[in-house]
This record gives C-alpha cells, sequence and structure tokens, in this order.
C-alpha cells in the first residue's frame, strides 16, 4: 500500500462526513464561534443529501480498512512501508480518524438530547 493511497481515502472520508454534518454541526459551530447570520439558516438546506454523504463515508472508511486489514501490503525491502512500525501508526491513524467521522455522524441523532 502506497502513503498517498492510504491517505486519500482518509481524506475523501473525513470530506464526505464533513458534508454529512454540515447541515447540523455547521451551524452550530459557527455560532459557538460567534459567527451569525441569516445565510447560516440556508445550511440545512443540505439535510436532504445527508444520506448520501453518509454512505460516502462509510465506504470510504471500509476502502481504508480493507487496504489496511485485508489486502497484504507489497513492499520492497528496506522501503518505509516494509517496517511493521510503518503499519501500526497507519492502523492507529485509521482508527483515530475513523471513532472521530463516526462521532461526527452522530452529532444530529445525539444533539436533541442535550438541548
Amino acid at each position: 500500500m502506497t502513503a498517498t493511497t492510504g491517505k486519500g481515502t482518509l481524506i475523501a472520508s473525513a470530506l464526505a462526513a464533513l458534508g454529512a454534518s454540515v447541515c447540523c454541526v455547521g451551524p452550530l459551530v459557527l455560532l459557538s464561534l460567534g459567527i451569525s447570520g441569516a445565510w447560516i439558516g440556508h445550511l440545512t438546506d443540505m439535510e436532504p443529501y445527508r444520506p448520501y454523504f453518509i454512505a460516502l463515508t462509510l465506504a470510504f472508511l471500509g476502502l481504508a480498512f480493507r487496504r489496511l486489514y485485508l489486502v497484504p501490503a507489497v513492499c520492497e525491502p528496506g522501503t518505509s512501508c516494509a517496517d511493521p512500525r510503518t503499519r501500526r501508526r497507519q492502523r492507529l491513524v485509521f482508527w483515530i480518524v475513523a471513532t472521530l467521522l463516526l462521532a461526527l455522524l452522530a452529532v444530529p441523532a445525539v444533539a436533541p438530547l442535550f438541548f
């Protein structure tokens, strides 16, 4: 696995998760930062697309999981990907990013419990 391939799927899943939560988390974050305006209400127009973004997020996370755990790494000896510590770090980063993304996706479902 090349470093760019693994990073690409994680970045794509992060962008998809941001797209999925822009309708709910976006206005909350902007208001928390003191940014307001009537245009913030238009961010909820993205809500009908949320299921598609969630599906993309889960698909990209699945691809990253597949590359890290199911597909054997083909590396030439002496390269950085041949070092087991590199694979361990990639897996750690994957689980950190996956946890954060899944938490971000859960915000709209959990937020009503706090308000």
